[in-house]
């Protein structure tokens, strides 16, 4: 029996890449022309438009519809295993996208394969621009796939920030060596680490600031400290249960992310560690987990949903440049960061009760 599931290549349909190969230039260009789009030279119009008559290719209906909203088209692409994290991301997109007139799609893509589908498939309904939070605003055969067909992308979260495209950010070195400061002057010396997903930028610089901290404060840093994780809460229990079993355990944990410090505390409720009597747990992102488990974290707050706003407005005038044929002029913007102060942290248990001279 013959597979339903067949794509239009294999039916013998050419697709937007087939016109863009023909007529030598991007999919964003040949997506501007079949929803009559501006800012496309002359001679590039005919290229695709004898590209599209040659190869007698039919554009989907949908891009007609969605060109005809008169609204900035753009898609959210994810792969992130945080629910919380990409909660905060689609709340600053909405809100947003009420205020600017912006239609998003959202759409989940993980290997390189699926994201070079997927993005084609968009472009060729009439999508215009793409939010890339992480993991996928690190990967950079996905970056340059973007760039290479100069639609306009925001990264929101990245690590570092690249040339070709716009980013929205804070300084995550800072945020972690403040943190790890934080849990120093409580009193602790003997702190563990449970480092990120390692594809991720903004993990390395993570570890970096809590290792320079650390450094500063001229205390060791003990490799059976610091864990990996990939910023889940199984990764986060399963890195502290490891060191909660150590002959010397930490007094203090600090996840790279709240997903892996609820983990972390799970880990010592199971190893009957009260938190923070007995540990000290600290996260980073203040996502709706942070206030929802038992003790409060104390974390970072990363301004997620103010990220996907500035992102998205900062994406939306980069369509506008883009539809009137200018050219792209990249902006990173850091936004500000916050220690927040909650249940989860306290001084570490020798010294609690003592008095001081």
């Amino acid at each position: 029996m013959a597979d339903k599931k067949t794509n239009g290549r294999q039916l013998g349909r050419p697709t937007v890449s087939d016109v863009a190969r023909l007529a030598n230039c991007s999919l964003m260009t040949v997506s501007r022309v079949v929803n009559g789009g501006t800012g496309v030279r002359a001679e590039t119009r005919e290229a695709v438009e004898a590209a599209i008559k040659a190869l007698n290719y039919a554009p989907n209906r949908a891009a007609r519809s969605l060109a005809s909203a008169g609204e900035t088209r753009v898609a959210l692409l994810y792969t992130n295993p945080s629910a919380a994290y990409l909660s905060e991301l689609l709340i600053g997109c909405m809100d947003e996208a009420s205020q600017i007139d912006a239609h998003i799609m959202v759409e989940r893509c993980a290997t390189p394969e699926e994201q070079a589908r997927v993005i084609q498939r968009l472009v060729s309904i009439g999508i215009e621009g793409f939010l890339l939070p992480p993991p996928l605003c690190d990967e950079d055969h996905l970056l340059d796939l973007l760039r290479r067909q100069r639609i306009p992308s925001v990264l929101i979260g990245p690590g570092r920030a690249e040339a070709h495209h716009h980013a929205v950010m804070i300084d995550d070195y800072q945020a972690a060596h403040d943190m790890t400061r934080h849990i120093i002057a409580l009193g602790h010396k003997r702190i563990g680490f449970v480092i990120g997903n390692p594809v991720q930028s903004a993990s390395g610089l993570r570890l970096a600031g809590f290792r320079d901290a650390m450094s500063e404060a001229g205390l060791p840093v003990v490799d059976a400290l610091v864990r990996q994780g990939l910023f889940t809460y199984r990764s986060g229990m399963d890195a502290a249960l490891e060191m909660l079993t150590l002959p010397e355990r930490p007094t203090a944990i600090f996840a790279s992310n709240d997903d892996m410090a609820a983990g972390c505390i799970a880990a010592a409720q199971r190893s009957r560690l009260d938190v923070p009597g007995d540990l000290t747990v600290c996260g980073f992102d203040d996502t709706a987990n942070a206030s929802t488990i038992w003790p409060e974290l104390t974390t970072i707050r990363q301004p997620i949903s103010d990220m996907a706003r500035r992102g998205l407005s900062m994406l939306n005038a980069g369509i506008v440049e883009a539809r009137s044929g200018q050219p792209v002029r990249p902006q990173h913007v850091t936004l500000d960061y916050a220690l927040i102060e909650r249940s989860s942290d306290g001084p570490p248990p020798r010294t609690r009760g003592s008095k001081t001279t």
